[in-house]
């Protein structure tokens, strides 16, 4: 029911009782200990939740034959803590460990096997590997589609992760499929402050979010947010996460004051709960840093993005699609300042793990020729601007529903080119393209309309 504190008061209880009675090798202690430890993960407390699952472990490696279903679990549970820790090698090393154990001991159709195969694509989705994180998570659904009953909130649980893969190979009508399917179980079948509700809520929020309509993701993540505050303590990190998304659609509304707001609510929470090294304090940083450079405080923002890839470096391995985001946010915050030079370096350091780590449609790879053509714009070299804003146009106009403000920024980029070309009926052809988008997409006030808006009439004139 996502109370946890009532859970951890009566798992504590029975500790106590189970301590009293039975000798230290039990393995009614190591359930005990082991549900103890699933209460505090889920509060968001993760080293308490380690230091649980290990005690648990330790009896049931003396006290269960090798191949015992139970140690597996064990082996599980702490994978799944090395998991939201950002700590994926050890994740996968565990979850294996897990799998290898289930193998022998269960039937091929076992729930139990369904877990595995999900937790393993959770750790791959994670890592960025999307494509391996489906073909884990499918496998999984394959099983519970078997052993359960259709209304079983596994069954949503597992729709919601097929529903993040395909989201996250920007396949959107995919995605709202998966997520629509989870959503209609959770609603008959958990209570209406239930934390599985708030991430339903959050995924679509998501989806909508990154299709570019801002008003249905924030409707989204509000209705998440609302849940999340009545059903977890406040400085849980889900609830920094519910903070930092609606922050972030602020930001792409051009409501920067609010998006900072939020983004810092979001950075305070993560500070307390969660180790330094955490993938999710990097995000934190790094929206915050995009906050201040769109409000042009560019000194900020190369302060918060600078932090953001100094955690990045650390926790993810070298080719995480996240590293290419922050040389990104990096390489932007450059040529914002003029740098260019600078910026085109770590634009390319980003291009060079994106090509390696993505399908060569994925728009966050076009979004990567663009920013490399935008700097090629601002150094006066607009042949290679426009062979650059020309490839990443090419992937948008494929990936991307024809409203979407990516699009947009590519028909701008496009137009901003052919003006330094000094092709201006070219130029005013495709900054119209792009203003038709946007004064669809964005508020009247939004900067990228007033932008575009003023270049359209400037380019009017030069005709």
């Amino acid at each position: 029911m996502g109370n946890y504190s009532k859970a951890l008061e009566f798992y504590e209880k029975a500790l106590k009782m189970e301590e009293k009675a039975l000798p230290p090798n039990h393995p009614s202690l190591a359930t005990s200990y082991n549900n103890i430890g699933g209460v505090y993960c889920n509060m968001g407390n993760y080293s308490k939740a380690l230091e649980f699952y290990e005690k648990s472990h330790k009896i049931y490696e003396k006290a269960l034959p090798p191949n015992h279903p139970d140690l597996a679990t064990s082996y599980n549970n702490i994978g799944q803590v090395n998991n939201n820790m950002g700590n994926y090698s050890k994740a996968l090393e565990f979850y294996k460990k897990s799998h290898k154990i289930l193998e022998k001991a269960l039937p091929s159709n076992h729930p139990s096997w369904a877990t595995s195969y999900n937790n393993i694509g959770q750790v791959y989705n994670s890592m960025g590997n999307y494509s391996k994180a489906l073909e884990f998570y499918e496998k999984s659904h394959q099983i519970l589609e078997k052993a359960l009953p259709s209304n079983h909130p596994s069954l949503a649980t597992s729709y919601n992760n097929i529903g993040v893969a395909y989201d996250n190979i920007c396949d959107y009508s995919k995605a709202l499929e998966f997520y629509e399917k989870a959503i209609k179980i959770r609603e008959k079948a958990l209570p209406p402050n239930h934390p599985d509700l708030a991430q339903s809520y959050n995924n679509i929020g998501f989806m909508y979010k990154n299709m570019g309509d801002y008003s249905k993701a924030l409707e989204f993540y509000e209705k998440s947010h609302q849940i999340l505050e009545k059903a977890l303590p406040s400085n849980h990190p889900s609830l920094a996460t519910s903070y930092n998304n609606i922050g972030q659609v602020y930001n792409n509304m051009g409501n920067y004051s609010k998006a900072l707001e939020f983004c810092e609510k979001a950075l305070k929470i993560r500070e307390k709960a969660l180790p330094s090294n955490h993938p999710d304090l990097a995000i934190s940083h790094g929206s915050i840093g995009q906050v201040y450079n769109n409000m042009g405080d560019y000194s900020k923002a190369l302060e918060f993005y600078e932090k953001s890839l100094k955690i990045t470096e650390k926790a993810l391995p070298s080719n995480h699609p996240d590293l290419a985001i922050s040389y990104d946010n990096i390489g932007l915050t450059y040529k914002n300042m003029g740098d260019y030079s600078k910026a085109l370096e770590f634009y390319e350091k980003s291009h060079k793990i994106l090509e390696k780590a993505l399908p060569s449609n994925h728009p966050d790879l076009a979004t990567s020729y663009n920013n490399i053509g935008g700097v090629y714009d601002a150094m006066g070299d607009h042949s290679k601007a426009l062979e650059f804003c020309e490839k990443s146009h090419k992937i948008y106009e494929k990936a991307l529903p024809p409203n979407h403000p990516s699009l947009a920024t590519s028909y701008n980029n496009i137009g901003m080119a052919y003006y330094g070309k000094g092709d201006n009926s070219k130029a005013l052809s495709f900054l119209e393209k792009a203003l038709s988008i946007w004064q669809k997409s964005l508020p009247p006030n939004h900067p990228n309309i007033i932008t575009v808006t003023n270049a359209i009439d400037y380019v009017k004139k030069k005709m």
